[in-house]
């Protein structure tokens, strides 16, 4: 098992325990934002099985049938992933505004900030080892992967943060609100996430600076007998293609 699947398996581990606990605390405490944020967490779950499956494929060498490989598979993903953040996000909105309207108060607030605290941290630790594993192997997937956690670090304690506020003044109305706020946060990191995801599917050149690079090393073999034009590029995953 190589180094991109064990990381995608870590993050299967995590997300499936921070899920269990996040639902079982907004379940017995009411609030809507730990209940968003088990949501959240699902859908990163569904995403790093995702992520697990296309770091698997990415990586069977070419074949008649596919002779540039497959590397497109993370392109894939990556754009499932960026389409599952946006779902979370209009789950967690229509959630919010039912429970604004509902009025409902939240209980044990102080077991919800501790578990949503305890989210974030679990999830800082894992993000790190994802972005760098992703980095060093150039893998939209597992990068992917690492941007649903790293939203998961900013909405956890955006929810702790606001479940504290809550605790010490009293106003639930907070709940719901402090939900919708995340969801538009997130929905802002899917339409990156989507961006980058999406461009090699349409065979987007590489950037100036790498094909600076290719026209100067090329350069060096330039005679009067060699030349090039009409330099054509893209990207696969994490193969570059020239």
């Amino acid at each position: 098992m190589n180094r991109k699947v064990k990381t995608a398996r870590l993050s299967i581990i995590s997300n499936t325990t921070l899920i269990l606990l996040k639902l079982l605390v907004g379940i017995i405490s009411g609030s809507i934002s730990i209940i968003s944020e088990a949501i959240h967490s699902t859908i990163d779950l569904v995403a790093a099985i995702i992520a697990f499956l296309a770091v698997k494929l990415s990586d069977i060498p070419p074949d008649e049938g596919h002779p540039y490989g497959h590397e497109k598979v993370e392109n894939i993903s990556g754009v499932i992933e960026a389409i599952l953040i946006f779902v979370a996000a209009v789950i967690i909105i229509v959630e919010a505004i039912k429970k604004l309207i509902g009025k409902q108060p939240v209980e044990l607030l102080g077991l919800g900030v501790l578990v949503m605290f305890v989210s974030a941290l679990v999830n800082i630790i894992v993000s790190k080892i994802l972005y760098k594993i992703a980095k060093e192997e150039d893998s939209i997937a597992l990068e992917a992967d690492a941007l649903h956690l790293k939203l998961d670090v900013y909405t956890s304690l955006g929810v702790g943060v606001g479940l504290f506020f809550i605790w010490i003044t009293g106003y639930h109305y907070l709940d719901p609100i402090i939900a919708i706020i995340i969801a538009l946060f997130i929905l802002r990191e899917a339409y990156s996430l989507m961006l980058n995801a999406f461009k090699p599917l349409m065979d987007v050149k590489l950037s100036d600076k790498d094909i600076s690079v290719i026209k100067s090393e090329i350069s060096e073999y330039q005679t009067a007998y060699f030349d090039f034009h009409e330099i054509r590029t893209r990207k696969a995953g994490k193969i570059k293609h020239i």
